[in-house]
């Protein structure tokens, strides 16, 4: 099998998988990280078709709608590489992208966090998937995911939890304008590739423009917008 049939395959069984997905997590956001990651990976020097993998299969079994199980994703990638017969050294990097491409997995358990796993590879698909976090895309999937977990939009007396533990950001319940501060805005500063950095800037000022706009919105006798 050729790489692009590997492609191909896989492509069909995310599609299959994800058939019913909730709207932020669903093919379409799997497409978008995808294309993301073929981009970023023209600037660098990578194992694209490790890439192409890791972004197809990287939320094939996202840890929230699996009552946080975070190995079934890494599993099912697993089999499902091995059934259509990917060479082994592809799929334990594949395998790892999955494991620690999250934004919850550089997160502190309370313990000194190690850095068990990097590779290029990991960096463009992380990079790929946090430029889909943040923008106008990153805001539409915020609210709807925060509508789908029933969240308050903003509540002023309930502020951003700056100093999470991994534990803390898996089961919180904040209103979704916390969400910015406490994952969205943070997400500039972690890109690892040039290109990745460059194509954050303009989603990064998006989202601060749109903050400002909607604490005017929300208050606009209290709040004076910047001219």
């Amino acid at each position: 099998m050729t790489n692009s049939e590997i492609i191909e395959e896989t492509i069909v069984f995310v599609k299959e998988t994800l058939l019913n997905a909730e709207g932020g997590h669903d093919w379409f956001h799997i497409q978008r990280v995808f294309n993301n990651s073929i981009l970023i990976s023209k600037e660098e020097d990578v194992n694209v078709l490790v890439v192409s993998l890791g972004a197809l299969l990287h939320d094939i079994a996202d840890a929230k709608f699996n009552d946080g199980d975070e190995s079934l994703g890494p599993k099912m990638a697993e089999n499902f590489l091995f059934s259509i017969n990917v060479p082994i050294e592809t799929i334990n990097h594949v395998v790892k992208i999955i494991k620690f491409s999250s934004f919850k997995a550089g997160l502190s358990d309370g313990k000194i966090k190690k850095k068990l796993f990097t590779s290029k590879e990991l960096q463009v698909v992380q990079d790929a998937d946090r430029l889909d976090a943040i923008g106008a895309i990153g805001i539409a999937r915020a609210f709807n995911y925060g509508g789908f977990k029933n969240r308050m939009l903003y509540d002023p007396s309930t502020p951003p939890n700056l100093d999470m533990t991994k534990e803390e950001y898996k089961t919180s319940t904040a209103p979704t304008i916390n969400h910015f501060y406490e994952k969205l805005l943070l997400l500039k500063g972690k890109m690892n590739t040039e290109t990745g950095k460059r194509l954050a800037e303009e989603r990064h000022q998006y989202m601060l423009d749109y903050l400002e706009q909607f604490y005017y919105e929300w208050n606009p006798l209290s709040f004076k917008k910047h001219s």
